[in-house]
């Protein structure tokens, strides 16, 4: 069947479906990075969809997976795929449903940089690792020939609670360091050699524009929101790149050929002359059999919704949509959900 006509019957069995649930409120709980998209997606499904009330906390990868696990939310959230000890700990099978896409961006508060700075992959290691201190540091220098670096200490800002926004950050400073790769690793939560937390993408965002000469990393639109500068980042073909919804898109471009059957996938410093190497899918986790059916089912509809009709509302906050190839895979990944009343 053409998927566009599939869609189409998927989203007309929806219709009929949700006429089931009679003024249901679900929640969800974790990652701070698609949070400003969710709550736009929250917002959008109630309203067309008035008898489901979609109420989401933006606590942090981690805190979203320890919720879902202990059964406390219908649908987590996370950046960072969960690991096979969280999957053998979750009482049961969690099905991941890529819906979004975005870029996980290095800001800075430095007074008198008027143009975008540029890092490569081992400045940004060696900045978190303590190892690069000043500002005016000569590698900092060469890739940023003319501006007016100051003789200022570098304030590392990075997040205190369990993040997928550092565990992308730091799934990508794995594969271009391995100084980072063998003393701070990668996981939602790290041992931080140097700087000072925040929490969420909110906190760290907050504590950059607050604190000059600070540098610190989170989600594309809580940078542009706050009108914080974002660098440009080496790729791996040596291309200075800004984070954008193109490169993003063209850091996903060969995801789908290879994506593993569960979708748990890392993107981060992917090939292509435009790819932003430190990118990432964003991911619903849902249990394939729910603890409450009524919920579960309504939540796996919301997944549905989001990963269809709620496309349209990614590019505005500035995500990427998810490739339809991906798209594609999602559908039959969350097929896997058992409902009571057809297929989400």
């Amino acid at each position: 069947m053409h998927v566009g006509k599939a869609l189409t019957l998927a989203a007309g069995l929806f219709l009929a479906c949700s006429a089931a649930f009679s003024q249901i409120q679900i929640n969800g709980a974790g990652a701070t990075f698609p949070y400003p998209l969710i709550s736009k997606w929250s917002s959008e499904y109630h309203r067309v969809h008035s008898d489901v009330q979609v109420n989401y906390q933006s606590i942090g990868s981690g805190g979203g997976i320890r919720q879902l696990i202990q059964k406390t939310v219908d649908f987590g959230a996370s950046d960072a795929p969960m690991n096979q000890e969280q999957m053998s700990s979750a009482g049961g099978t969690v099905i991941h449903v890529p819906w979004a896409m975005g870029a996980v961006v290095v800001t800075y508060n430095l007074p008198g940089v008027t143009k975008a700075l540029r890092f490569d992959g081992q400045a940004l290691a060696d900045i978190y690792l303590g190892k690069i201190t000043k500002w005016n540091d000569p590698r900092l220098a060469a890739l940023n020939p003319g501006a007016p670096l100051p003789n200022s200490p570098v304030i590392v800002v990075h997040r205190s609670d369990g993040s997928g926004t550092t565990y992308i950050f730091a799934d990508y400073l794995s594969k271009v360091s391995e100084e980072w790769k063998a003393k701070a690793g990668v996981s939602t939560s790290l041992n931080w050699p140097v700087g000072i937390g925040g929490k969420g993408n909110e906190g760290v965002t907050g504590q950059v524009k607050q604190t000059r000469f600070s540098i610190g990393y989170v989600e594309l639109a809580y940078a542009i929101q706050s009108s914080l500068p974002v660098a440009e980042i080496r790729n791996a073909a040596g291309t200075s790149v800004k984070p954008s919804i193109e490169s993003v898109t063209g850091a996903a471009a060969g995801a789908a050929a290879s994506m593993p059957k569960d979708l748990r996938v890392s993107i981060t410093n992917a090939p292509g002359k435009n790819s932003y190497p430190i990118s990432s899918f964003t991911y619903a986790l849902i249990f394939e059999n729910p603890g409450d059916a009524k919920r579960g089912e309504a939540a796996a509809h919301f997944i549905h919704w989001a990963i269809t009709e709620g496309q349209q509302f990614c590019k505005g906050l500035d995500y990427a949509p998810i490739p339809k190839q991906v798209q594609k895979l999602a559908l039959e990944r969350l097929k896997l959900v058992k409902v009571t009343s057809g297929r989400p």
